[in-house]
C-alpha cells in the first residue's frame, strides 16, 4: 500500500510554526535596528523565539496589572501571578518586557543566563522575603493575605529563616542576599562599587567646599603616563556585553587563560588555526560638550562608522605552532635547559616566551640569535631580556600573515571610548593584540622618526584623523607644516586649522616664532589670574569665576589645545637651523602648561637634525624602521628600530617609560580621510589667525629699516648684481664687515627683491640682471 503523505493537520501546524518564527525574526530585527546594534546575527546565536514569548507574556501580564484587564482571563492571571509574587506582581510586566528586549537585541548575552539568572533569583527571594516579614508573615492557610504580602516565594524565603533564626536576624540576612544578587547581576566586585561611591562622594564634597581653590590648584597624578590604561577586570568572571569591545586577542573559551596568551610548547593541539570573531562595534553617544560651539553654531563629530574595521585577528595559526617547534629544536640541539612555554600573537609579530631552567644564563639564549634567525628563516627577530613583568625571555618574530590594524577599531575600543580627553589619539595594537591609545597632552611632545616606507606618514594621518574624529575646533586647533607639499594637503580647509597648511620652510620658521608668542601670551594670562595650567584656567572661564579688571573690554574665552605637526623637521633645519632649534626648544621647555604640544617627524634622524637640545626637551619618542642602529640610538637612545619590519611596525617610548612598546600603527585609508574632511568642512569654515602672518611682516619691517647703512647696502647690491653671486661670505671679504652685518645686508637685499631666499650653505639666487642695476640702486637710495 503506498505511503501516505503528511496530513492536513500536520501541514497546518508546520505552517503556523513557520509563521510564528518569521514573526519572531521580524520582531528581533526591529529590536536590533535601534541604536546601532547589529541587525544581522548568526542564526545559531538568535533567540528570537524566546524573545517573542517573553514579549507576549509581558504584554498580557501588563494588560492585567497596569490596565486592569477584566474578565475571566484577567482574574486568572491576577490569582496566578499574585500567588507567586505577592504585592510585587505589578513589576513583573516590566521585568518580562525588559528581558524580552535584552534577548531580542543582544542574543549573545543569553549565554550568561546562568550567572544573571542566579543574581535575579537572589534579588527576588530577598526582596519578597522582606516584604512578607513586613506584612506579618501570613501563612498559606490565608492565601488572600499571602497574595497581598510576598506571595509563595516570599513565604518560602522568609519562613525558613524565621523558623531557624529570629525575625531580627532574618531581616539583615535577606538584605545581604539581595545585595549579593545585585553584585552578581552588575558583574562588579564590592570594592569597586564602594571605591566608585567614595570617589563620587569626594568629588561632591570638594565641589561644595572650595570650587575655586580646586580649579586654581590643579590635580597632579603621581606616575602619570600618556598611555591609556585598561578598565578594571570583571572579578565575577562575566564577559563584556555586546556594546563593549573585546581586546583583539581575548578568547571566549571557558579555559582559565585565553588561548592566545599562553600555549604550552609540548603537546600543542593539532587542530586547525582558530580565528577570533571580530568585535562588534557600536557608536557611543557623542559627548554633550562637543555638540555645541560658542554662539548658535551646531557642530557634529563624524560618525565612527566612517572608519572601516580591519581584518579579523587570529589567536593561533599553524605557522606559529611551527615556529614553536623550530625554537624548541634549536634549544635542544645546543643542549640548553630552556622551554618555549607559549606565545602571544600580535598583528605584525608574534612574541614567543622562553623560560630558563635553573642555573642557566640568559646569555646562552641571546647568543643564539643568529641560529634562531636561521632556523625560522627571518633576519628580523628581536629578543627581549626579559619580557616586562615576566620571568621569561621574549623572542619576537614577524608573522607571515600580517593583520591590518584599522584606526576605526582602535577608536572604537574601550580604551578610547572611556577616555573623553580631546587629545587622545589611536596609535595601533601592541604585540599582545591589545589596543594602544595615548593622550597627546600628557606626552607632552613627540618625536617621530623612520625611513621611507616605514609608516611615518601613515601615523601622521592617524594622528590628525583621531583629532578630527574626537575633538571640535574649539577644543583642539592644528598648525600643520608640510615642506614636502603633498603629505598633508588633503587636510586643507578643515575648521581645526589656525592657518593654511604651511609648505615653505622659511614660513614654517616664522610660524614657530608665532607659536612662541602665543605661548607667552597664554602664560601672561595664567600668571595674571593665578592659574598653573591652561585646563584650570579654561574651567574657571567656563564657570564664570575669572573676573576682568574694571573697565576692561576684553571678552575671555577658553584657550583650545594647539597641536603643531611638523612632517619633515630636516627641511626646516636645513633652511633656518638656529631659528627653528631656538623656537622648538623654547616651546618644548615651557608650552606644556599652556596647552601647546609639538609632533616633530623626520625620516633622517641624524644628530644635525635631531640635536641634543631638541632630544632633551622632547621626552616621548616613536621610532619606525630605521636604516641603521645609529639612527635607532639617535631617536630612542637604544638599538632596536633597525630590526623592525616596516609598514607601521614601530617602537613607542612614552615619557617616563624605561623600555619601548612595540606597536603596529593604525591604518586609515585616503578615502576615509576625504569623507571625514568633507563632513567637518561642510559644517564650519576655518577661522585663520591673522597674527601668524604678522610675525614675518614685523620682521621684514625691521629689516627694511636701513638706517645709516645706506652706503653699505648700495655697495652690497652693486657687488651682488655685478658678480651675480648672492654670498654672505663674499660680502664679508669685499666690504670687510662681520658675519652679522653681512647677513643683515643680505636680508635687506632679499626684502627688496635683489636676491632670493636662503638655501642653506648654497649661495642665494640673484634676481636682478646687471642691466637693471641702476634702477635698483635708485630705488634703494630713495627708500
Amino acid at each position: 500500500m503506498p505511503k501516505q503523505g503528511p496530513g492536513i493537520g500536520s501541514a497546518i501546524l508546520k505552517g503556523v510554526g513557520v509563521a510564528v518564527m518569521g514573526l519572531a525574526h521580524g520582531v528581533g530585527w526591529v529590536a536590533r535596528s535601534f541604536g546601532g546594534a547589529a541587525r544581522d546575527v548568526d542564526p545559531k546565536h538568535r533567540r528570537d523565539g524566546w524573545g517573542l514569548l517573553l514579549l507576549i507574556l509581558g504584554i498580557v501580564v501588563a494588560a492585567r496589572f497596569w490596565f486592569a484587564l477584566p474578565g475571566p482571563v484577567g482574574n486568572a492571571l491576577d490569582v496566578a501571578v499574585t500567588t507567586v509574587f505577592g504585592s510585587l506582581s505589578i513589576v513583573v510586566p516590566a521585568v518580562l518586557l525588559y528581558g524580552s528586549w535584552r534577548v531580542l537585541r543582544h542574543p549573545g548575552e543569553v549565554e550568561k543566563a546562568p550567572r544573571t539568572g542566579l543574581g535575579w533569583t537572589l534579588i527576588t527571594l530577598g526582596v519578597l522575603g522582606l516584604v512578607h516579614i513586613a506584612r506579618g508573615l501570613p501563612a498559606p492557610t490565608d492565601m488572600a493575605a499571602v497574595r497581598v504580602a510576598g506571595g509563595v516565594l516570599g513565604y518560602v524565603s522568609s519562613s525558613i529563616l524565621t523558623d531557624l533564626l529570629t525575625r531580627w536576624v532574618s531581616v539583615p540576612v535577606l538584605i545581604l542576599v539581595t545585595l549579593l544578587g545585585v553584585f552578581i547581576v552588575i558583574g562588579r566586585p564590592l570594592r569597586d562599587i564602594l571605591g566608585g561611591m567614595k570617589v563620587a562622594l569626594g568629588t561632591l564634597v570638594e565641589k561644595d567646599e572650595a570650587p575655586a581653590e580646586k580649579l586654581k590648584l590643579g590635580v597632579a597624578v603621581p606616575y602619570d603616563t600618556p598611555l591609556i590604561e585598561d578598565e578594571p577586570v570583571d572579578y565575577f568572571g562575566g564577559e563584556e556585553s555586546d556594546d563593549d569591545l573585546l581586546p583583539a586577542t581575548m578568547t571566549v573559551d571557558p579555559d582559565p587563560e585565553p588561548a592566545s596568551r599562553t600555549r604550552p610548547a609540548a603537546g600543542l593541539p593539532k587542530d586547525e588555526p582558530r580565528d577570533l570573531e571580530p568585535p562588534q562595534h557600536t557608536t557611543p553617544p557623542p559627548r554633550a560638550e562637543q555638540l555645541q560651539l560658542s554662539g548658535d553654531i551646531a557642530y557634529l563629530l563624524p560618525d565612527e562608522q566612517a572608519l572601516k574595521p580591519g581584518t579579523r585577528p587570529k589567536s593561533r595559526t599553524e605557522a606559529s605552532d611551527k615556529v614553536v617547534r623550530q625554537l624548541a629544536a634549536v634549544l635542544t640541539e645546543f643542549e640548553i635547559d630552556a622551554h618555549v612555554t607559549g606565545y602571544t600573537r600580535g598583528p605584525t609579530v608574534t612574541r614567543y616566551e622562553v623560560e630558563l631552567g635553573s642555573a642557566i644564563k640568559v646569555s646562552k639564549v641571546t647568543g643564539l640569535a643568529d641560529n634562531i634567525a636561521y632556523a625560522v628563516g627571518s633576519n628580523e627577530i628581536r629578543i627581549l631580556t626579559p619580557i616586562p613583568g615576566k620571568s621569561a625571555i621574549g623572542i619576537e618574530i614577524p608573522n607571515l600573515d600580517k593583520e591590518v590594524v584599522s584606526l576605526g577599531d582602535v577608536l572604537r575600543s574601550n580604551k578610547a571610548r572611556n577616555d573623553h580627553h580631546p587629545m587622545t589619539v589611536g596609535l595601533g595594537k601592541d604585540v599582545e593584540g591589545g589596543f594602544v591609545c595615548a593622550n597627546m597632552a600628557k606626552m607632552p611632545h613627540l618625536l617621530v622618526a623612520g625611513a621611507t616606507g616605514s609608516g611615518k606618514s601613515s601615523f601622521i594621518n592617524s594622528l590628525i584623523t583621531s583629532i578630527m574624529m574626537r575633538a571640535t575646533p574649539e577644543e583642539v586647533r592644528l598648525l600643520l607644516v608640510d615642506p614636502k607639499r603633498v603629505e598633508l594637503n588633503q587636510y586643507e580647509g578643515i575648521p581645526h586649522l589656525v592657518t593654511p597648511i604651511i609648505t615653505s620652510p622659511k614660513k614654517a620658521a616664522e610660524a614657530l616664532a608665532w607659536v612662541v608668542r602665543e605661548m607667552d601670551m597664554r602664560y601672561d594670562d595664567l600668571a595674571a589670574f593665578g592659574f598653573r595650567h591652561v585646563d584650570d584656567f579654561n574651567k574657571a572661564v567656563r564657570a564664570g569665576q575669572v573676573k576682568l579688571p574694571e573697565g576692561s573690554e576684553r571678552v575671555l574665552s577658553p584657550y583650545p589645545y594647539l597641536l603643531v605637526v611638523v612632517d619633515e623637521l630636516a627641511d626646516l633645519m636645513m633652511v633656518a637651523p638656529r631659528d627653528v632649534e631656538e623656537s622648538v626648544v623654547r616651546i618644548t621647555q615651557l608650552a606644556r602648561a599652556a596647552g601647546i604640544h609639538l609632533v616633530l617627524a623626520t625620516q633622517r634622524p641624524s644628530t644635525d637634525v635631531v640635536t641634543g637640545l631638541i632630544k632633551a626637551n622632547v621626552p616621548s619618542r616613536l621610532a619606525f624602521a630605521t636604516s641603521s642602529m645609529t639612527d635607532s640610538r639617535v631617536i630612542l637612545d637604544q638599538p632596536g628600530a633597525e630590526k623592525l619590519v616596516g609598514k607601521g611596525d614601530g617602537l613607542f617610548l612614552p615619557m617616563g617609560a624605561s623600555k619601548p612598546i612595540r606597536v603596529q600603527g593604525a591604518w586609515v585609508n585616503e578615502s576615509e580621510i576625504r569623507e571625514i574632511v568633507e563632513f567637518i568642512s561642510g559644517q564650519l569654515q576655518p577661522n585663520y589667525r591673522e597674527d601668524v602672518a604678522m610675525v614675518g611682516a614685523a620682521e621684514k619691517k625691521v629689516v627694511d629699516d636701513i638706517g645709516d647703512d645706506l652706503e653699505l647696502v648700495l655697495d652690497a647690491c652693486r657687488l651682488v648684481v655685478e658678480l651675480q653671486l648672492g654670498s654672505t661670505s663674499m660680502l664679508q671679504r669685499k666690504l670687510r664687515v662681520g658675519f652679522a652685518k653681512a647677513g643683515r645686508l643680505m636680508d635687506i637685499l632679499e626684502s627688496r627683491g635683489v636676491v632670493g631666499p636662503s638655501e642653506g650653505s648654497k649661495a642665494r639666487e640673484v634676481l636682478v640682471k646687471p642691466d637693471d642695476l641702476d634702477g635698483v640702486l635708485m630705488n634703494l637710495a630713495n627708500g
